[in-house]
């Protein structure tokens, strides 16, 4: 946690503290009250990760907390600010070593898995710190083999890696010297290197830091002229408004779909389609999603006229059946939900961890729903299982909801034994 500094001027943590204290409040206490205030959960863990400074509110948050304790919003961003500064200080005479470090060992992990080679973006400025006409497929190629770790890495692990490379292709773009035409393409590298960002930070629970990559990466995609990234940006942001609250998830989805063009690879229109789904599913709108879904389906057995871009690659009929699942999930329809979720789930291997847990909390609560509690709760255990170790917030997350979902049923025997478990 930082110290207090700067004229007397509080960093976040013991402003936090101090005025949960002055309501004569406990960490519980006030998450419960937060909870009510936003009408969704929000955990006990979270105000303690405020508190100790692990982790900082987003604006949503912010402004949550003013309305709570009727202080400025102003004041709470700039501690937040302040918290911020002071680590960059404390954190600076590492900086060189820490980065070097983390380039070395994460590059080394992604050559292992998918056989990149260690070249730094800035190896390719030639004479006159000029960059070719193949420098953008050359970056494109890396860009493709650090977004694999995805697949089995989750978003904490990756995060300061991708970072690091959205900087250093920055800087090369900043400082080369290159054709319009080089210059578009390397703007679209930007946009999905910022999407990449973006996506490990929202995964490891830093939702402003995921809303800034993810705001660099649609201006990055509209200077690109790249319609398709600048859909998938909007969707992010659909995603992440979801995730805090903000309430405008359904506009970002409906903008990112509006956005594609007649060019855009039926992949494409299909994935945003998919995220368009989920935001009326969790709307409670369910013609809308029924009718977004239907969609994804048709564009899905579509043939493109050429490969899916690369950001797209993982787009397929198992992610569209997965997506209905658990739109039908959230919907509370699980004689839907639950045919599509054991279809793709039959054919995911344990190594995608992360996302298999995820994928098995919908159908959890989707057996919950059609009161078979024994076996959302085996099905939960199994949830727990494949989230132990896993370096990303979101799967015990769904676990915690699915454990409060569990508690009323707490005399039935293996619920009972579940609960004691986490509770250990």
């Amino acid at each position: 946690m930082m110290n207090n500094s700067e004229s007397g001027a509080e960093t976040f943590g013991p402003l936090l503290r101090r005025l949960r204290k002055a309501s004569g409040r406990t960490q519980e206490e006030l998450a419960a009250d937060l909870s009510a205030r936003r009408g969704y959960p929000l955990e006990q863990a979270m105000v303690s990760r405020w508190e100790t400074e692990e982790r900082l509110p987003d604006p949503a948050s912010r402004a949550l907390l003013s309305a709570e304790f009727g202080v400025p919003e102003e004041e709470l961003r700039r501690a937040v600010q302040l918290t911020r500064r002071l680590r960059r200080q404390q954190q600076s005479q590492h900086q060189d070593d820490q980065e070097q470090d983390v380039e070395r060992r994460g590059f080394m992990q992604a050559s292992v898995g998918a056989g990149l080679a260690v070249m730094q973006p800035s190896a390719l400025l030639n004479s006159g710190r000029r960059l070719g006409a193949d420098a953008p497929r050359q970056l494109a190629q890396r860009t493709a083999r650090l977004r694999r770790l995805d697949d089995f890495v989750g978003g904490g692990e990756t995060y300061r890696m991708y970072v690091g490379e959205l900087h250093a292709t920055t800087k090369l773009v900043g400082e080369g010297v290159y054709t319009d035409a080089v210059g578009q393409a390397l703007r679209g590298i930007i946009a999905e290197q910022a999407q990449l960002a973006g996506w490990a930070a929202y995964d490891a629970g830093m939702y402003e830091e995921a809303r800034g990559h993810y705001m660099t990466a649609l201006a990055a995609s509209k200077a690109a002229g790249d319609r398709s990234l600048e859909g998938n940006s909007l969707a992010f942001l659909a995603y992440l408004e979801w995730a805090v609250g903000g309430g405008s998830g359904i506009a970002y989805a409906q903008a990112g779909f509006e956005a594609l063009g007649t060019e855009a690879h039926p992949a494409v229109r299909a994935l945003l389609a998919d995220r368009l789904a989920w935001q009326h599913a969790t709307a409670g709108h369910a013609r809308e999603a029924d009718y977004a879904l239907e969609v994804a389906e048709e564009a899905i057995r579509e043939q493109g006229d050429g490969p899916a871009p690369d950001w797209a690659y993982w787009v397929d009929r198992d992610e569209i059946l997965i997506m209905t699942g658990r739109c039908w999930a959230e919907l509370h329809r699980p004689l839907r939900a639950i045919p599509a979720l054991e279809d793709a789930l039959g054919r995911y291997d344990d190594t995608r961890a992360r996302d298999k847990a995820l994928y098995l909390s919908w159908l959890a609560s989707s057996y919950l729903d059609a009161g078979e509690v024994e076996h959302a709760a085996a099905i939960t255990a199994r949830v727990l299982d494949l989230s132990e170790g896993l370096a990303s917030n979101r799967p015990a997350g769904r676990a915690r909801l699915m454990m409060q979902r569990l508690e009323p049923h707490r005399a039935l025997e293996p619920v009972g034994a579940l609960l004691e478990r986490v509770e250990v």
